[in-house]
């Protein structure tokens, strides 16, 4: 079934092969927001004169109960139907009757696909800012316990300063709100209804598109119908460089963790049980999880660049390849949620080294310490420094590390800021509400 198919018309298999493409498996994520936008649509049209009542009443019933379906995991697209939103039509009269072939009145399957879309990445948007908040907890939770636990601080990748384990992983806390600031961002766009904007041009039936805005909880609606359309692809792109930015921490966070806990840091380690074995070398732990994690993280941070070569210089209006954006943006939604799940496993589980400055190579990394120190003895920064230097090149350099290091300042070893860190998390992730 098609919903544009005439009489005596019929496209040949390779072409309807070709068009549909993965269209269905897809189209599966879309069906229970396909069902409550037609409920949405359907209410609208029955309180505009625009289906007797009854009819509409019957239509809804109908809806929900395949909502309901949908839910339960019954749901299937038949291979003779085109889409899922030719499925839900076709169930709807075989449920109801003729009524059921009522609930296109004022529609086209642009804005039914837009606004199915939008209904998805409003849902998953607001699923990731959960996943998000567990692992930002987490790694709170985890700074503050070893916010006294001190590791090496390093610069191109050569010991520089004393950081701490609580320094560590709340620097990627904190990360997780500026990746939370372009989430909200691209909630804000996607919560707007494109609903009634047709094919692009509106409809000469008198809609009521502020009402069906209210009905499926909408901020607001795209206003003018042409623009609702190229709003497809731009709202998937904006949800994919929130995607991409989370992925860039848990990337970076997933390679820290590679490096600490090789032998040759040995910072953290993890239970034998969420590390893998070789084939053939008995003593390996390897961090497969962290690996795929980067790996996969980092596929995820090419999808906006994807999504721009596929919508990059359209003209207004509607073009084919748009299906193609669900081919894009879902899989990375699923990735990234998957990997948001697994760190927080991991870190979990984390157990951390707390005697790893108590090996002599570690003794540079109190240099800045020392000259500090001579600082607050009267001796200028400049001549200081100089006579640390010259410490260091001799060999005579020497720094008790029993003493309490002194770093007071906000965001620093001994004042984490955390707490303001949590406020901040809520103040932006509270801007993301359905």
């Amino acid at each position: 079934m098609k919903l544009w198919k005439k009489d005596n018309t019929s496209t040949s298999s390779l072409i309807e092969s070709f068009t549909v493409g993965s269209d269905r498996d897809f189209d599966l994520l879309l069906a229970r927001f396909d069902a409550e936008g037609s409920i949405a649509h359907v209410t609208m049209l029955g309180e505009q004169g625009l289906m007797k009542q009854d009819d509409a009443n019957k239509a809804i019933s109908g809806l929900q109960k395949i909502r309901e379906k949908i839910l339960r995991g019954d749901f299937r697209i038949s291979d003779n139907m085109e889409d899922v939103h030719s499925q839900i039509e076709w169930m709807l009269t075989e449920e109801i009757g003729e009524a059921g072939k009522m609930i296109h009145t004022g529609r086209s399957r642009n804005d039914q696909v837009a606004l199915d879309i939008k209904l998805y990445m409003r849902s998953a948007i607001a699923e990731i800012k959960e996943d998000v908040l567990k692992l930002f907890d987490l790694l709170v939770e985890k700074s503050n316990q070893h916010k006294n636990d001190l590791i090496p601080g390093y610069t191109h990748l050569q010991i520089a300063m004393p950081s701490s384990v609580g320094l560590w992983l709340g620097a990627y806390a904190e990360s997780l709100v500026d990746d939370m600031e372009f989430l909200s961002a691209a909630f804000q766009v996607t919560n707007k209804n494109p609903l009634g904007s047709g094919a692009g041009y509106g409809s000469s039936f008198p809609l009521n598109r502020k009402r069906t805005t209210e009905l499926l909880q909408f901020r607001t609606l795209n206003y003018n119908s042409v623009y609702a359309q190229m709003s497809r692809g731009k709202t998937e792109k904006m949800v994919a460089f929130a995607l991409s930015s989370f992925a860039a921490t848990l990337s970076r966070l997933a390679m820290d963790c590679c490096l600490y806990m090789n032998q040759n840091f040995g910072f953290i380690s993890f239970p034998e049980e969420l590390t893998t074995g070789s084939s053939i070398m008995p003593h390996k732990k390897n961090p497969d999880v962290f690996e795929l994690i980067r790996g996969k993280c980092n596929r995820i941070q090419a999808t906006p660049n994807e999504l721009t070569l596929l919508i990059n210089n359209l003209p207004s209006g509607y073009h084919r390849e748009m299906q193609l954006t669900k081919e894009i943006i879902f899989p990375a939604v699923e990735t990234l949620r998957n990997c948001l799940n697994m760190m927080h496993l991991m870190l979990s589980a984390l157990s951390v080294n707390k005697d790893i400055l108590k090996d002599k190579k570690y003794t540079y990394l109190f240099s800045v310490e020392k000259v500090n120190e001579l600082v607050n003895q009267g001796i200028p920064f400049r001549d200081a420094y100089v006579q640390v230097g010259n410490m260091i090149n001799e060999g005579s350099f020497q720094f008790d590390q029993e003493k309490e290091l002194k770093h007071t300042h906000e965001g620093s070893i001994g004042n984490l800021c955390n707490e303001e860190i949590i406020q901040e998390m809520k103040r932006i992730s509270s801007t993301i509400s359905i």
